[in-house]
């Protein structure tokens, strides 16, 4: 059975990503053409201040899904009310107090981007976008967290796809008839307001909850430990725009989101697997099943790097020919930027490899433990990335990046391995090792790639298709290398399945 809700989880969460994708690369294109590349810009650049107020979630939720674990495995309904009551009254109040940081956001914003757009533009702006945020918290937060324990995943992940749908054709439709940039926002938000409430819908038909039997006041023990952790993943998704927007112009903001919507993209379908069964590691841990945990962990890390190291390798070689064939024809900026299109990958590469280790890590409740690296990234990547802005702009931000996120990787690498796994450190280190050498081998081998000069998607599908046959073979050879007894035992698994 858990198996079965993983893959049911993996799946739907590739098909909502896939969604996300088409989503991220419709609306920002629109609004380029429609409204320019500073509007793009000021959407953006609003949308990532508006989720700092996040930081007041510090971490809750993670720490949340990771306590629910064990009374859902024993269903003890009780204690599973009494901590999605205390959680639902922790996300009101943050619903709460968006309301006056969005104020103050108000009164603040036009100020930082130099009032560039009339303060009733901005501010209108601002308002509208902060709509389905509210939402989330008030309503939706809190039962989304308790289905992720659940390993129903696929629930979320269903109603999303729905929403994008028909997101995507109203916008499409409203871009049609020229309706200004705030009329096309407000549709958007009015649509993904109905996920919490369908979700909610859901919960109350399927599940004999109710919140209002739990005990008033229930502490959650450690329930700050993961603010750390919640902070520098914060900055991490948000410092490189939030610097630009204060030291840079809306411009080259537009520029950075347009690359990060390819890596985003990117990053989404990766996330999408680790997701997938994240609750089922969560599963193992809370039944203290460490063996079994080892075991699949291991497979899973082969599988999955396998998987990234393809995927991010034809990234980086394809990302800026994509931008080029993307932009083609806007000239208010400039979109072709090679050295920052592999920085910008590297980056997120680099997080990938982190991923399998600091999820495992979030669902054994290792928060407290792991805090300090977290503050150590957050801190490097903001003094970082101030620092090297001033001369060499998105570049710039993108290094102080990349150097923050190469030591919080090499922490959850070890603590993941010492206290959780319990296994030789050396098992992560060659598996690393391998993805070096087999992205060095890709990248050397897309040179010999015959390239068109011509600037359009078939040409840049045509160059894909012939880096991505490159890419998978040069992995599968050296993966029989190194991991011949692993892969013998996939294919007898899955052999011995379908018998």
């Amino acid at each position: 059975m858990r198996s079965k809700k993983a893959l049911y989880n993996i799946v739907s969460n590739l098909a909502l990503q896939l969604i996300i994708i088409i989503y991220g690369f419709v609306v920002p294109k629109i609004i380029i053409k429609g409204y320019g590349s500073d509007v793009n810009g000021l959407v953006v650049s609003i949308t990532q201040f508006l989720t700092y107020i996040t930081l007041l979630e510090s971490g809750f939720g993670p720490v949340i899904k990771s306590i629910l674990y064990k009374p859902i495995s024993k269903n003890q309904k009780d204690k599973i009310v009494n901590i999605l009551k205390s959680a639902e009254k922790f996300f009101r109040n943050i619903a709460k107090i968006f309301i006056v940081y969005i104020i103050i956001l108000s009164f603040i914003y036009p100020i930082l981007v130099n009032n560039q757009f009339s303060a009733l533009y901005t501010v209108s702006l601002i308002l509208i976008i902060s709509i389905t945020t509210f939402f989330e918290y008030y309503f939706g937060i809190t039962y989304r967290i308790y289905l992720e324990a659940e390993q129903k995943s696929y629930i979320i992940s269903l109603i999303q796809i729905i929403l994008y749908i028909i997101s995507i054709l109203v916008i499409l439709i409203s871009s049609y008839f020229n309706l200004p940039i705030h009329i096309l926002k407000l549709i958007s938000g009015l649509i993904f307001i109905l996920k919490p409430l369908m979700q909610n819908f859901y919960i109350r038909k399927h599940y004999q909850i109710n919140l209002n039997t739990a005990k008033e006041n229930y502490n959650i023990k450690n329930k700050w430990d993961g603010l750390a952790q919640h902070i520098a993943f914060v900055i991490h998704t948000n410092t490189d725009i939030t610097i630009l927007t204060i030291f840079s112009t809306l411009k080259e903001v537009s520029v950075y989101s347009t690359y990060l919507l390819v890596v985003k993209g990117i990053k989404q379908l990766i996330q999408a697997i680790s997701s997938g069964i994240e609750s089922s590691f969560g599963d193992m841990i809370a039944r203290n099943e460490i063996e079994n945990l080892n075991k699949k962990f291991h497979l899973y890390e082969i599988i999955y790097f396998s998987l990234c190291t393809v995927v991010f390798t034809c990234t980086i070689i394809l990302i800026t020919p994509f931008i080029a064939v993307y932009t083609k024809g806007i000239s208010d900026a400039n979109y072709i930027r090679y050295s920052f299109g592999y920085l910008l990958v590297i980056s997120e590469y680099i997080w990938a490899i982190r991923l399998p280790y600091s999820t495992i890590t979030m669902v054994a409740g290792h928060f407290k433990e792991t805090r300090n690296g977290a503050w150590i990234e957050a801190f490097t990547n903001i003094f970082l990335s101030i620092i090297l802005v001033w001369k060499y702009g998105i570049i710039g931000v993108t290094i102080g990046t990349i150097v923050a996120m190469v030591i919080r990787t090499l922490e959850f690498v070890y603590h993941t391995n010492k206290y959780i796994l319990k296994r030789n450190l050396f098992t992560s280190v060659k598996k690393i090792l391998i993805i070096i050498v087999e992205t060095i081998a890709i990248i050397l081998l897309s040179k010999y790639i015959p390239c068109s000069l011509s600037l359009s998607f078939l040409n840049w599908i045509f160059r894909s298709c012939i880096t991505c046959f490159v890419a998978i073979v040069t992995v599968l050879i050296i993966n029989c290398l190194f991991y011949k007894k692993e892969i013998k035992d996939i294919f007898n698994s899955i052999f011995k399945k379908r018998k």
